[in-house]
């Protein structure tokens, strides 16, 4: 035992052995950083809550989606990176985790670009699908010609941070995540309500977080190479390295787009059910928030095992990672959902001073506390996949989970309303979860050949 502990720890190289330890040496320090983000989402709505409008609330639910539609697809960037990065510190090669580095980010700035010149279009798109009324949508529109100025920088911090949560470098992980939402947070409450700029205070402190963090992780990550190692541009930009690197971004963006579509289907189905209730929605969708960052962290340590024991070709840490990490995030999703059935109605009224919307709020509370039961599974198995490289299986399983969610959207909301609506986003987190859970065994097989 203390031979492959000894093996694993060199340098990531060889066999090794998965404890508790070693899970959560990656999954607290993540759990804390991305309970950073849905913190700042219940800064954001509280701070525009407590202008006292619904139609301020709803404007920012419906900018916040259209941010996720966009940045959230190009979450690639963080999952490729981070499984590409853990296989080859499994293998021990310290060149080609820097070349993956470079590639991302190379994608990243690019990408990033991009979004801000095509930032007209993309606000008229999202204005279309969203469909709200004129006063919502002009809410919105402030908000995102502002945020859109963070493209770049959002997108260098997933590959960033892709780079690092391959390396299992959860403390480094969490630093870089509590710096970005910590400036954010804090400047969204400076610019928001003391200074008064309510959702354009809200958007600039938002660019300016991603900023800092972006900058300071590059020279944090970068300061750290090893220059002996460092990859020659042929070899970052290697015609078969960046066509596999193409073929797993493409998958998972297909993935994270659908993901995103089928949140933004249900803020489109809240907008059509009225300006309370879709302000209601945000609400509790900052509270699934909390528990879905909250399981991330987990995600992100069976990342980080998978990738390195395949890359390693030890199939015992493959299997006892799962096993392990499993458990623990069906135990905490549990703990999750009791706590915010008792205390979920307490935070409504912390984030809305709205008297109706908080009514509405409470009576749809039992729903939003169960995703975190019924989300457990899905996160876990993304990160099985996304470690795996697996991403033909999880674009797939994607698509057949939405295609399940909205024939029960379409059954259900007519019958049932806005219950219905949570009823249906509850029965796609667990049909995602379930369904790439039945691969598991056969593309564990064929990874691992019977004599490893």
């Amino acid at each position: 035992m203390e031979s492959l502990k000894r093996m694993g720890d060199a340098g990531g190289a060889g066999p090794f052995h998965v404890t508790n330890r070693l899970i959560f040496s990656i999954a607290l320090p993540m759990t804390l950083g991305f309970l950073t983000t849905p913190l700042l989402g219940l800064v954001d709505t509280a701070v525009v809550g407590r202008l006292g409008r619904a139609e301020m609330l709803a404007g920012l639910a419906v900018g916040a989606v259209m941010f996720d539609l966009i940045f959230t697809t190009f979450n690639f960037l963080r999952a490729a990176t981070t499984g590409l990065v853990a296989q080859a510190y499994g293998r021990g090669d310290q060149r080609e985790q820097q070349a993956v580095f470079w590639r991302s980010m190379a994608i990243a700035l690019v990408c990033g670009l991009a979004i801000v010149l095509l930032s007209p279009l993309l606000l008229t798109i999202g204005l279309w699908l969203m469909a709200p009324g004129p006063e919502v949508a002009a809410v919105t529109s402030t908000y995102f010609l502002y945020r859109i100025l963070s493209g770049p920088a959002a997108l260098a911090n997933y590959a960033i941070l892709g780079f690092v949560l391959g390396r299992g470098q959860g403390t480094l992980g969490l630093l870089l995540q509590t710096i970005i939402n910590g400036t954010n947070i804090v400047l969204s409450i400076l610019l928001g309500l003391v200074l008064g700029w309510g959702v354009a205070g809200v958007a600039i402190a938002t660019v300016t977080g991603e900023v800092v963090g972006a900058i300071l992780g590059f020279l944090i990550v970068f300061g750290r190479f090893d220059r002996q190692d460092a990859p020659d541009w042929a070899a970052v930009f290697a015609r078969d390295r960046l066509k596999a690197l193409f073929g797993l971004n493409g998958d998972i963006m297909i993935r994270s787009f659908v993901l995103l579509a089928a949140f933004a289907l249900m803020t489109r189905i809240g907008t059509a059910l009225g300006p309370v209730i879709l302000a209601a929605n945000a609400v509790l969708m900052s509270i699934f928030l909390v528990a879905g960052y909250y399981l991330d962290g987990l995600a992100n340590a069976v990342e980080q095992l998978t990738g390195r024991s395949i890359g390693a070709a030890y199939r015992p840490a493959f299997d006892r990672a799962l096993r392990m990490t499993a458990s623990w995030a069906l135990g905490l999703a549990a703990v999750t959902t009791l706590a915010f059935l008792a205390f979920g109605n307490a935070l409504v009224d912390l984030l809305t001073t709205v008297a109706e919307v908080r009514a509405v709020a409470y009576e749809y509370m039992p729903w939003a506390a169960t995703t975190a039961l019924t989300g457990a599974l899905a996160f876990l198995m993304d990160g099985v996949f996304i470690g795996a490289t697996w991403s033909r299986d999880m674009r797939n399983m994607m698509l057949a989970a939405f295609i399940a969610y909205c024939a029960s959207l379409a059954l259900l909301v007519p019958l049932f309303g806005n219950h219905g609506l949570w009823a249906g986003l509850n029965l796609f987190l667990l049909m995602r979860g379930l369904f790439l859970l039945i691969l598991v065994p056969r593309r564990a097989a064929q990874t691992f050949r019977p004599a490893q």
